[in-house]
This record gives C-alpha cells, structure tokens and sequence, in this order.
C-alpha cells in the first residue's frame, strides 16, 4: 500500500517509479531494439538510460515539489493526465511526440480531434492519470530544510554527473537517435518540444517578408485551381501504378500529367506552408495567394481544412460560407467547395484567376467518414480510431476509398474547367505530406521528415491543362516548391524571384 504521508524525498522517487512505470514503455521498447542487448556495451547503454532516466525525473520532481502552496503537486497532476493522452497515441498510432507532432497537434481543430476519441483513450486516462492524480492530491509531503534540500540536489546532480561521464563512449549512440528518444521521454516530450514549437513559431511569424512586385504580361483570361490535399500518398494512386484502381476517372482525361513528387514536412502546416512558398525556408515570406492578390489577381480560398500560413485575401471561405448554397450528400464532405466553383470564376472582373482548395479527405484516423457511402468501392473497411485493431486490409480499404473519392473531385474541377472557353486553365493537385497505414507498425504521419517512411513524404503531384493551353516538362522528382512558380508561369506573370528550372511548364 502507498503511503500517506511521505518524505520529499521518498515522494519524488515514488513518482519517478510511476512515471517510469507507466508512461516509459515504448521508449525502452526503441532502446532495446536498437542496441545489442547481447553485448555487454548493449546491456550498460539499457542501464544506465533506466536509471539516469529514474534518478533525472526524480530529481526534477524533487524540485517540483519544493514548490509552495501545492503548485508541484498541480504540476505532478497535469504531467500524470498528459502522459496518459501522450503514451495512448504513441502506443495506438506509433507517433513520436516531438516539435513538428506538437504543430501537429496545436494545429487540431476540434471536428478532428474528437475523432480520435476511444474508449481505450479514456481507460488510459482513467487508469493511468486520473486514479495517480487522485492519490498525488491527498498525500502529505513532508519537507525538509533547505540546507538539507540542497545537500540532496547537489549529491544527485554529481550522480548524474558521474553516469553521464561513465557513458562518454555511448554518446554517440545517443546523438544519433536523440529525435526519437527526446520524442518518447515523458513528460519532457512534450514540455520541451512545444517550448521549441512556439519559439520557431514567434520567430517565423514575427513578420512577413514581402516579395518584390510582379507583373502580370498579357490580358489572357487564365485560371489555375491548386487543390492542396490532405495525407494523400501516391503510392495508392492508380496512375502512379497501384494495383488497385483508385483513379477510374482521372485515367481517361486527356492532358493529365503525374509527377513524382516528395513534401517539404510530414505535418499539415509545414507542408503547406511550402505549396505556398517560392522556397523551403523556416523564415515566413510572403506565400502565394497573399502575393498573387497584392498584385492583381483575382484570389479565392476555400478550405474544409485547417493550420495554412496567415492568408491576407478577400475571399477565404470556409465550410460555413459555403454550406448555405450547397446541395445535396456531397456538401457534408469535400465537395461542398466545388459549391458555385465555376459561377465564381466567370463572375471575376480579373483576367487572372487563383483557386485555392484546401481540402481534408484523406486524414485519419476515421477515413471511412470522409466520402459518401457510394464511394465505399473497397471493402471490408476500417471503422474504428484505434487502427491497430483493424486488419491491413480494413485499413487499407478504408483508405482507398478516399482516394477514390478525391479522383472524382479532381474530375468534376476539370469538368467545369472544361466549359470555361474562354479561359486558358490549369487544375493542379498536390498533397501536404503522405501518410502511413501500419507499415513498421506507424500510422498516420508526423515523423520528423529526417527518418520518416517514404510513406510519409512521397506524394501526388497531378496536373490539368486544357487543350492546347500548356505543355509539361519531361520532370522527374518535383517539390512542393514547384508549385509557386509554375503557377506563376501559367498566369504569366513576371516577378523577380521567379525561377524557371522550378517551373513544370514548357
């Protein structure tokens, strides 16, 4: 039985136990699978990274609980509850928690975050947040006097100290899979990594660094709508050669050209910001719907998602905009920002024309709600937000699906961009980032870019023009960056930074 009333001392290595005990799991399961647990240099790194891991929580905790009027005992109740959330999407998703998991997750509106909601999610929160947080509030913690605190603080930071010193020859180990550790480590994870997040956030977004101007070089009426889509990998497309027939439509549709293509980031924010920006860079310049629209063209956004750079346009229209106009089962799903598309653009007084779609179709967890039930080609399909306990097939199905779907979306632009005679068009598709479905036992995405699964960053870079209006380059691998440009090229608009080798078009 715990007790009641305990030492500082005792109570801060009690709480490091549990924390060890509860939420460090799958980070001994990556030490033990990466190092030679045979050898007697395999044996000492799992050691001495149990017990500094043991000895540096406690000695944080003990700090914590120095703190006065029962702040540390708040602070240990949060830690417990964020844990548990934390280990269940690591445990069920394969996720590290690092900084671009943390844009991810601060970027989560709430139709997305409560898909993910389980009954498992609220067993770990019960089991290992709630019922520790209950006892960490109704324990005494007897205090000590300060020299005495001192004397413990100074004698377990040498031991730290000492072991960190012993393990000279492993740090190398350590440096190399330091991403992933740091990612596991609770609750430091999370606590360090959104620290990181929000000052590459304040830096980036401190300004916005403006382009130099553009000039748009003849009165042709252009149009290119760029659909930014979500988790779309290409290796489940048909034209990229999956077995499967995911694309039906788009297959039969002269002038379509496909691209192998690779994402800047595994994360919805990061990744667009890179569809929008001339170069991949962390620092925040002036993205194209906001450049395009200072300089004359006509700009439209219209999104079903959410986490873009900030967008300085007339017409952003969300779901809620468009819903009221729309008709029929699609509008509950990405079509609803086909709504009115084409009335739209003929409705422009501008001879250049932007259409941004942003859309969310293939984002999981819950894959088999984001297309109308007739889209449901594939089946069995997976139904619940615990992956895992679906079968490859399920989830793979389910998946598909939303592919399927996005063909027929991608189809229906073009077939109104068809009817615009007098227009010179362009429909390009390109995805944020990709997405895993099990593979080495990941899901969904957000592994920092560096050691992610090609599932993760190879994407889909499709390309309409209509007749006669462009020719494509024979590419190879393209970047999100080439987006930028090449839609600078089909409107012909002249600027500065224009750069042709990132141009698609002849």
């Amino acid at each position: 039985m715990l007790k009641n009333n305990l030492k500082i001392a005792h109570f801060a290595l009690l709480m490091s136990f549990l924390n060890f005990l509860f939420f460090h799991f799958p980070f001994y399961v990556f030490v033990f699978n990466n190092v030679d647990y045979t050898s007697l240099n395999g044996i000492a790194i799992i050691i001495s990274v149990m017990i500094l891991m043991l000895v540096a929580n406690a000695f944080v905790f003990y700090l914590i609980c120095c703190l006065p009027r029962n702040v540390g005992k708040f602070l240990l109740i949060i830690f417990f509850i964020t844990n548990a959330i934390a280990v269940y999407f690591i445990n069920t998703y394969g996720v590290i928690i690092d900084k671009t998991m943390i844009g991810n997750i601060l970027n989560t509106n709430y139709a997305e975050s409560s898909s993910f909601f389980s009954m498992k999610l609220l067993l770990y929160i019960i089991l290992l947040g709630i019922l520790p947080s209950i006892y960490i509030f109704k324990v005494k913690i007897i205090h000590v006097a300060w020299k005495k605190s001192a004397i413990t603080s100074s004698l377990t930071l040498l031991f730290m100290l000492i072991l960190i010193l012993v393990n000279a020859s492993n740090w190398l180990w350590i440096d190399k899979n330091s991403k992933k550790l740091g990612g596991l480590a609770m609750p430091w994870s999370y606590l360090v990594n959104t620290s990181l997040f929000y000052s590459d956030k304040y830096k980036s977004n401190e300004k916005e660094i403006l382009l130099p101007d553009a000039t748009i070089k003849d009165n042709q009426k252009s149009v290119v709508v760029l659909v930014i889509g979500e988790s779309a990998r290409s290796q489940n497309f048909s034209l990229y050669g999956y077995k499967k027939n995911t694309n039906p439509l788009l297959s039969k549709i002269p002038h379509l050209f496909h691209f192998d293509a690779t994402s800047c980031a595994t994360y919805t924010t990061a990744g667009v910001k890179c569809i929008l920006e001339h170069t991949n860079t962390d620092k925040l310049y002036e993205i194209l719907p906001n450049y395009l629209y200072r300089n004359n063209v006509d700009v439209i956004w219209r999104t079903s998602n959410w986490g873009e750079p900030p967008v300085h346009i007339k017409d952003y229209q969300n779901r809620d905009v468009l819903l009221p106009n729309c008709k029929g089962e699609g509008c509950d799903y990405d079509e609803v920002l086909l709504t009115g598309l084409k009335e739209q653009i003929l409705a422009s007084k501008k001879n250049k024309v932007l259409i941004i779609l942003h859309t969310s179709t293939s984002h999981g967890p819950t894959y088999s709600t984001k297309y109308p039930s007739r889209f449901e080609t594939f089946k069995p399909v997976c139904n619940s937000v615990e992956l895992g306990k679906c079968s490859q097939t399920e989830l793979i199905n389910a998946y598909d699906n939303t592919i399927v779907y996005t063909d027929y979306i991608l189809s229906q632009i073009i077939e109104d961009l068809k009817e615009l005679n007098a227009y010179k068009s362009a429909m390009i598709f390109v995805s944020d980032h990709g997405e895993s479905l099990g593979e080495k036992n990941l899901y969904m995405h957000g592994v920092p870019i560096s050691i992610a699964p090609k599932e993760q960053y190879e994407i889909p870079f499709i390309v309409w023009t209509s007749d006669g209006s462009k020719q494509v380059k024979p590419n190879k691998i393209l970047s999100q960056n080439h987006v930028f440009h090449s839609v600078l090229n089909f409107l012909n608009i002249q600027s500065p930074i224009y750069d042709e080798e990132m141009n698609i078009f002849k």
